[in-house]
């Protein structure tokens, strides 16, 4: 009996033990679980990084099919979810949907993905708009130094490793090699990394599974794939697992995605191919790499004939999600019968008002054209600035796309100032005439910001620094009604030619003060030709209709206007702008942009206007990437036309790892920070300076500016813009 004790006794210990071993201790957080585990030996991780440098640019070009399914679980919504671009419209009281694709998949390196779309099959209303965006997740190379689209820092990245721990979980030794399993912790919470395993083989030290988790934008993913086990597709995944939560006040939304990857051509790159200069003009022509998304007029819609074609079969529970849809549309026929009563009829109309309010638009009649516009009351049409104020836009856009590639465009904005009281319309039309040369007929009309003439700016030119104060000069500011036609077209690739028309009527309330100083009405009438050239333009055609995709160069601009005596009360003068400007992508999730230019107004005569169109004051609220690095943000607006001639460089960084790098719980939030740097050489502000510091999160992005005049810190100022949603 005693025996028999002792043996529970001996038994109970032992659990215990085990259970403090593989149980972590009561306060003891993951990171500190993750610090007992065995580090990853140096030299185990330096072949890991070595092999991914290789890695990352071994796969040239692949070409596959892809079998897409997907299904929606909506554990909670509200109406907010109608803000939502692109949306896939949900119904009222179904909390489970069903998506399904066949796509042809290619990719050319370093970065194009197209899928072209072959066949669909879902249980939502309508085929139209998306829930999340799974092309980014398809490009997952976990060898390059960011993943999706330099959105993410990769674990695999070498300068990456100060932001990473890496854990060895366990170690299987097979014939061909031992295979690791190394957990990847972030040291701090940031939205740029990620979290998981990696399964390591070290035969050839590439990765044979992934299972990675991360937050971006509103979005907690996690990721997980298995890698191809033929010589060809050892790289390259075979079967995607992606679990998605979409999170946003009081909305919860999961898609729970799994993708096969069947390959059909997989080329590789040579040894020292990467090192060859384009030379060959042709080589900018990037046509096979890109292709239309989704091909409309073959797309395979039929559920018959998708089951046909559907590599692996539904279990019971997604077959049940099609028979309820079938039986929903049976009632949904059934009650369209039903007559309407008053009541319903009047409920149905303040349904409509407040759907208009909130939801944004998107028509699309083949013989009429596209035509959406945004929310009424929508928070992202909202901006501040120190300089402007408060800001709000409603923008409406019209695209009509004809058979032989030409297009029509249709784009009306008003916008109100709320701090300067002033409500501003315009309109831009293009008519694309010639898509494979981007010939286009252009029309910009509208009322442009309040600005004053010449005669100030003769006043401004006597007075010296010392005293210099625009309060104490007369400022007769004049509206301007303004309209621009001009004609464009690609002479040769990467190099372009604007010719046009540039009309201005500016006008003041006359009054005898006024008229002894100058007249109340002054038009303009001015021949204008513009030149940009971007050299190694890369490209590709969409049919007929050609499409640029970047350079690794800057552009070049040269923009010249001269005023003539042609209509009543015009005068003469010129006006010359140049500029070069580049945005320079650098590793890891960084980038370096730069604007330097400068301009003047030469040989004028009679009273003119100082309206730059390259260095100007946007009065109405653009996104954040619009305007803030080509532009000053602390600048009084006076000075824009405050000098006949001006320089000015601007300078931007961009990175997701600056000054919030020790404060952790920050860059959980915050998903980029910016540095501004500007500099402005004009008459009494030798130099400007202006310094800013700003962050991106994914509802709204904010910035802090800096103004110094001559010395001397003069200004601070801010700005806020809604971003939400912007960059899908």
């Amino acid at each position: 009996m005693y025996r028999i004790k002792g043996f529970k006794i001996l038994f109970l210990l032992a659990v215990q033990i085990l259970w403090f071993m593989t149980v972590p201790a009561r306060g003891e957080t993951e990171d500190s679980r993750v610090r007992r585990l065995q580090s990853v030996p140096d030299s185990v991780l330096d072949r890991i990084f070595d092999a991914a440098e290789v890695y990352a640019g071994s796969v040239k070009d692949y070409k596959g099919e892809l079998y897409l399914k997907g299904h929606l679980k909506v554990h909670r919504q509200n109406r907010i979810i109608r803000y939502l671009p692109s949306m896939f419209r949900l119904e009222k009281g179904v909390n489970d949907y069903l998506y399904e694709s066949v796509s042809d998949f290619h990719y050319t390196a370093p970065d194009i993905v197209d899928r072209k779309v072959r066949a669909l099959s879902t249980t939502f209303p309508s085929v139209r708009g998306e829930v999340f965006d799974v092309i980014d997740y398809m490009r997952f190379n976990i060898y390059e130094a960011s993943l999706m689209g330099d959105r993410l820092v990769s674990p695999l990245n070498r300068e990456a490793r100060v932001h990473y721990r890496y854990s060895l979980e366990d170690a299987v030794w097979q014939s061909e090699g031992t295979v690791y399993k190394i957990r990847v912790t972030p040291r701090y919470r940031s939205t740029q990394l990620v979290e998981g395993v990696l399964w390591v083989s070290s035969c050839d030290w590439t990765i044979r599974y992934i299972d990675l988790s991360g937050k971006y934008d509103l979005i907690d993913f996690r990721v997980a794939m298995q890698m191809g086990d033929s010589e060809d597709t050892r790289l390259l995944p075979s079967v995607l697992n992606l679990d998605m939560h979409f999170k946003f006040l009081r909305n919860h939304l999961e898609m729970v995605y799994t993708g096969w990857m069947k390959y059909s051509e997989v080329t590789f790159r040579r040894p020292g191919e990467e090192l060859v200069a384009r030379k060959d003009k042709s080589s900018y022509n990037l046509t096979s790499s890109y292709t239309l998304t989704c091909d409309t007029s073959s797309l395979v819609m039929s559920r018959d004939s998708f089951n046909r074609i559907r590599p692996v079969p539904l279990n019971a529970g997604e077959d049940s999600l099609y028979e309820r849809m079938d039986y929903r549309r049976w009632i949904n026929a059934a009650d369209s019968f039903r007559i309407e009563t008053p009541r319903r009829k009047n409920l149905v109309f303040w349904g409509q008002i407040g759907d208009a309010l909130i939801s944004s638009y998107n028509v699309d009649l083949s013989k009429v054209g596209n035509i959406s516009c945004s929310p009424i009351v929508n928070p992202l049409l909202v901006s501040y600035s120190h300089r402007n104020g408060i800001s709000y836009r409603q923008v409406f856009k019209y695209n009509k796309l004809f058979h032989d590639s030409k297009l029509l465009r249709v784009a009306p904005q008003i916008g109100y100032n709320f701090t300067k009281k002033e409500l501003y319309a315009k309109v831009d039309m293009e008519y694309v005439y010639n898509p494979a040369r981007h010939g286009a007929i252009e029309v910009h009309a509208g009322n442009g910001n309040r600005i004053y003439s010449s005669v100030v700016l003769d006043q401004l030119e006597q007075m010296p620094d010392s005293t210099f104060s625009f309060d104490g000069l007369e400022l007769d500011y004049f509206k301007d009604i303004y309209l621009d036609v001009s004609h464009n077209i690609e002479i040769m690739n990467g190099l372009r030619l604007w010719t046009g028309l540039s009309m201005h009527w500016r006008y003041t309330k006359s009054t005898p003060e006024v008229e002894s100083r100058v007249r109340s009405s002054y038009n303009s009438f001015a021949p204008r030709i513009r030149l940009e050239w971007t050299p190694g333009m890369y490209y590709y055609m969409n049919g007929k209709r050609k499409i640029n995709v970047g350079s690794l160069y800057p552009t070049f601009m040269i923009d010249y206007e001269r005023g003539i005596r042609l209509l009543k009360n015009s005068g003469t003068y010129e006006r010359i702008e140049l500029s070069i400007e580049q945005n320079i992508r650098l590793r890891n999730v960084r980038s370096l942009s730069y604007h330097v230019g400068g301009g003047m107004f030469t040989n004028q005569s009679d009273m003119f206007f100082v309206d730059y169109a390259h260095f100007s004051n946007l009065n109405l609220p653009q996104g954040w990437n619009d305007d803030i690095g080509g532009t000053f943000q602390t600048l009084d607006s006076r000075w824009y036309n405050a000098s006949s001639h001006y320089i000015r460089g601007n300078f931007t960084y961009e990175a997701p790892f600056v000054f919030l790098y020790p404060v952790s719980r920050l860059l959980s939030f915050v998903q980029k920070e910016r540095i501004y740097a500007g500099i402005l050489f004009m008459p009494h502000l030798n130099p400007y300076l202006e310094l800013g510091y700003g962050f991106a999160t994914h509802i709204f992005d904010a910035g802090i500016f800096v103004g110094n005049e001559k010395g001397k810190f003069t200004s601070v100022g801010c700005k806020f813009t809604f971003e939400l949603f912007n960059n899908r």
